[in-house]
């Protein structure tokens, strides 16, 4: 088996999977191994994705933790024998790795569900937007390294699965450039807004008892909903959840967020009245 350099994050969420069944079956890595006729260290590698899997392994490994999931064990097969080298392919060693596992995952996705609550989110931002935003960072980009990310956020966009936004009105005001930017950006909202696999939920200021500021997050689906996976900003990246009982607070989050928001035509008025505004 060939040993990767930087295993995707899906090729290490496959590799959780695996040790989470493992450890479910109360059965340690030595034991695993042995079913496969593999060492501790072959183990591990298989469970940290710094190594691939295949088909037959992970049915075999399914089959002595006695899991009888078999969407999910199809699900996991999928995973291990994906030969996909998508467009983001293209940017490896130019960009961040978590740029990169932001775009597989878009890729792989059944579904997004977005809460955004300072920013316009990037599936739906204006290369005009996403600039000002990328000219932000500290340090400071090279002209390079800036256009290298607006280009791989606009490819991004290419994509026509169901997506749910809730943004916050202060996303919709911050003017992260000029005027003329945001005139731009909000006509790019009301424009998507209307696609058949696109819907946006407003939360106005004027909202009591919205104290769920800090609930910002992307939640992507899987093939099923074990597979699902949570997305936050952090100060070094991006951030993935997957934990069963954490994906299932987010989605109470999510539902709890997308309750007080306006519904999608009134939040359409909404955008509408801003940008007359600007």
């Amino acid at each position: 088996m060939v040993q990767r350099r930087e295993p995707t994050a899906r090729q290490m969420r496959l590799g959780i999977e695996l040790r989470r069944l493992r450890e479910a079956a109360g059965l340690t890595a030595v034991e695993a191994a042995a079913l496969l006729g593999a060492n501790r260290v072959q183990m591990s590698h298989i469970e940290s994705g710094l190594v691939g899997v295949s088909e037959e392994r992970v049915r075999r490994l399914a089959s002595h933790y006695a899991c009888t999931d078999k969407e999910f064990i199809d699900a996991l097969v999928a995973m291990a024998t994906d030969r996909t080298r998508g467009w983001w392919e293209e940017y490896r060693g130019l960009l961040p790795t978590s740029f990169l596992d932001l775009a597989e995952l878009d890729h792989h996705a059944t579904f997004l569900q977005e809460v955004a609550i300072l920013y316009v989110p990037g599936l739906l931002q204006t290369e005009e937007y996403a600039r000002a935003v990328f000219s932000a960072r500290v340090p400071e980009l090279t002209h390079d390294e800036l256009e290298l990310r607006v280009r791989h956020r606009m490819r991004r966009q290419q994509t026509d699965i169901p997506y749910e936004l809730v943004i916050h009105e202060s996303a919709l005001r911050i003017r992260v450039s000029d005027r003329t930017a945001s005139r731009a950006q909000l006509a790019k909202l009301l424009e998507l807004s209307r696609a058949d696999t696109i819907t946006v939920r407003v939360i106005p200021f004027d909202l009591d008892g919205f104290a769920r500021a800090a609930s910002a997050m992307t939640y992507a689906g899987g093939q099923v909903p074990k597979l699902d996976t949570v997305v936050r900003d952090v100060p070094h990246g991006s951030a993935f959840i997957d934990s069963e009982a954490q994906l299932g607070a987010f989605r109470t989050r999510f539902r709890k967020v997308e309750a007080v928001s306006l519904a999608p035509e009134r939040s359409r008025d909404f955008i509408n009245r801003l940008a007359k505004e600007l």
